[in-house]
């Protein structure tokens, strides 16, 4: 079957689509008549408690003493930490961050210095893929989405693994890790093979190396020259940290605990995950905020104009410019009301960085745009618990500016959260018996047979 004819929507499948349409459709006042919770969210956004977790917490209000909800200033435990405090302690101690925060998260603990030491060379010591797993696998058919790629390669790790459907805490722990150390190597080199094949660009293979951060071995990895300087290395640290974990609530931890409550293997629910990090919802959205800036940048003459700015961002809204959806993308968040606090964290990182690259122009338009978009969804839209910038509005930026390609923004972003999904299926499996299994309420009016004659 040739490539054209797989990929093509013929007339027939354009047929059956109006029958999919037709049939598929249900009636949006039932929504309101069953009170069911769209996204598992009620009518003011907040999430349907389906879980409990020791693993990270997300708070972005408080109830005063006559029992209403105020919004307040974003924040986010890891393991009951305060991340800001994290990052702003491996920062004055010098050390990276983000082997610190896996181990948080696995173990529900700070490493001492020694434990840490130890589980960095645990990491390293994993760092290394079956014989010729490179050449068999990763440079076989390279997919245009590092996603696939990823999730590929995932599933194709279980065929080595003697104990791959063992769900053992041991066995599972031993995985995780062994995935954690991984996730670099897999999506950096999955990068390398695309853009030889795809784009013309000279095959590079660098290996890690095992006394480097997992922050420094991906900009070693993915630049020819193997040189980052200790700046970008930093940020990437934090960058990972900010993205390792959110709450057992977003949907692909979620996905992890649902799929674990099944008993499968580890292998399949981290692919599982994969998928669902993938969606433009969800991890892919830092990539649509880079093209949006790329859009505004090309259409306003003046970048420090706010009155420029306004008007397009007031276009975007109104659905007259760049994608024609009417959002300004990475504005807004699920749960953060006043701040996203890894949005703010990265902003003063993006402004550090963007004065070592040169790029303060373009940090001061991310700037006056976040504060101008909120001003105006704020005033434009219905919004219940305000609105301010998340992690994707700068991640892109600082991703942009760290000169990783596009296609590797979402597995850096899940590079970061295999630490998380790692410590949340350990959760699930240590805690639960029961597989996860919500209702659907079924809305559809019963029929009698007909024989297919008589139809």
């Amino acid at each position: 079957m040739s490539n054209n004819k797989y990929s093509q929507i013929t007339p027939d499948i354009m047929k059956l689509t109006e029958l999919c349409y037709k049939n598929s459709n249900i009636d949006p006042s039932l929504y309101e008549k069953y009170d069911v919770k769209r996204g598992l969210r009620d009518l003011n956004g907040k999430g349907v408690v389906t879980g409990l977790t020791e693993i990270s917490d997300i708070r972005s209000s408080y109830t005063d003493e006559d029992g209403n909800t105020i919004p307040s200033k974003g924040k986010l435990y890891y393991r009951g930490i305060d991340v800001e405090d994290l990052i702003r302690g491996s920062i004055e101690k010098n050390h990276f961050c983000y082997e610190e925060t896996a181990y948080l998260l696995l173990f529900g603990q700070l490493p001492t210095r020694k434990q840490l030491n130890e589980f960095m060379e645990l990491l390293a010591f994993y760092r290394t893929l079956p014989t010729n797993f490179v050449r068999d696998i990763i440079l076989k058919a390279p997919s245009a989405n590092m996603m696939n790629t990823l999730a590929r390669s995932v599933l194709t790790l279980y065929a080595y693994d003697e104990k791959g459907d063992d769900i053992s805490i041991p066995n599972v722990l031993r995985q995780s890790l062994q995935l954690i150390a991984l996730f670099p190597c897999l999506s950096v080199w999955g990068y390398q093979a695309y853009s030889h094949y795809h784009d013309g660009k000279s095959l590079i293979i660098h290996t890690p190396k095992p006394d480097l951060s997992t922050a420094e071995n991906i900009l070693r990895m993915l630049r020819p020259d193997k040189k980052y300087t200790p700046l970008e290395a930093r940020i990437l640290d934090v960058a990972l940290v900010l993205h390792a974990e959110h709450g057992g609530g977003n949907n692909s931890t979620f996905t992890t605990h649902v799929v674990s409550s099944s008993g499968t293997d580890t292998y399949s629910s981290v692919a599982a995950s994969l998928g669902s990090l993938k969606g433009p919802k969800h991890g892919g959205a830092n990539i649509k905020v880079v093209q949006m800036f790329e859009d505004i940048k090309s259409s306003i003459s003046d970048w420090s104009d706010e009155d420029e700015i306004r008007d397009y961002l007031t276009k975007i809204l109104d659905k007259e410019a760049f994608d024609k959806s009417g959002l300004i993308y990475g504005m807004g968040h699920a749960v953060y009301s006043l701040s996203d606090p890894r949005a703010d964290i990265l902003k003063d990182l993006a402004k550090d960085l963007s004065e070592e690259k040169g790029l303060t122009q373009e940090y001061h338009l991310y700037s006056s745009v976040e504060r101008i978009a909120a001003e105006l969804i704020g005033r434009k839209r219905r919004i219940y618990k305000g609105v301010s910038a998340n992690v994707d509005f700068f991640s892109g930026f600082v991703y942009k500016m760290l000169d990783l390609p596009i296609e590797l923004y979402t597995p850096i972003f899940a590079v970061a959260r295999i630490a998380g999904w790692s410590a949340h299926r350990l959760e699930e499996l240590i805690n639960s018996s029961k597989i996860i299994r919500p209702s659907y309420i079924n809305v559809k009016n019963q029929g009698s047979y007909l024989p297919i004659d008589e139809r």
